[in-house]
């Protein structure tokens, strides 16, 4: 099995008897690949994982699928092969988006080591429609979570990202379980791969995927709802408890 999961709201959410099952779990399954699918770059992952209280994923899908690495010796180590394409529709973007969304109202760029891709906080002074300044840019736009703009190079997502790496690994994606629960998870979705839409997705994400057969949708919030989908799925044959 591989669970490809998004981790703020997902992985790290839910109850701490949920994560405690949850991450106990894979850290006793040598039959079990993760992967953290994000939009949290290399040097929140390698933090993160820095004092074990999280398991070390053994891939990493970083910076809203433009970073695409293996993990280890707790580092993110990209994967330039993988990267190349993702970098080459990225290249002299990056210039351009940032000075035609300088004079957008309540936009601010975040503070955060960007590789090939952009990310901004909005505030209430945004209007999604002065997004119309990147028209004819080859940049994909995603909104979500009532705060966040990512812009991205054309055709790059988690989800595209994702499919790449399962079939440079020879991963078999009827085993694999992606997870999340915002708008920049949905192209994960969109794979057409078994999936969590754990408890509390947000709205726009649960509409975009109603017609999904594989997106189910969980009672449980966080690690409880990637552990309620794992059984719901019935992909391993001992799946991790769910603690009342």
């Amino acid at each position: 099995m591989v669970l490809a999961t998004d981790l703020d709201g997902t992985f790290l959410g839910g109850s701490l008897q949920h994560r405690r099952s949850l991450y106990e779990w894979l850290r006793r399954q040598s039959d079990v690949q993760l992967i953290f699918v994000t939009g949290r770059d290399p040097a929140f992952i390698a933090d993160l994982c820095r004092d074990q209280a999280v398991p070390a994923p053994d891939f990493v899908i970083g910076d809203v699928g433009t970073t695409i690495a293996r993990f280890d010796a707790g580092r993110v180590h990209p994967l330039a092969d993988l990267e190349a394409p993702i970098v080459q529709a990225w290249h002299g973007l990056a210039f351009e988006v940032q000075a035609r969304l300088a004079p957008v109202a309540g936009l601010r760029l975040q503070d955060t080591p960007f590789r090939h891709r952009l990310s901004y906080d909005y505030d209430s002074r945004f209007n999604r429609a002065a997004l119309s300044v990147l028209d004819g840019l080859a940049v994909d736009i995603i909104v979500s979570h009532g705060c966040f703009v990512d812009v991205l190079p054309r055709g790059v997502s988690k989800g595209p990202s994702l499919l790449r790496l399962i079939a440079h690994l020879g991963l078999e994606a009827e085993r694999v379980l992606v997870a999340g629960d915002t708008l920049n998870d949905l192209s994960m979705f969109e794979t057409g791969l078994h999936g969590a839409l754990v408890g509390g997705s947000e709205a726009e994400l649960l509409a975009a995927t109603a017609h999904l057969p594989r997106a189910h949708r969980c009672r449980q919030t966080g690690a409880g709802g990637i552990i309620e989908a794992i059984h719901a799925h019935a992909l391993h044959p001992t799946p991790p408890e769910l603690p009342l």
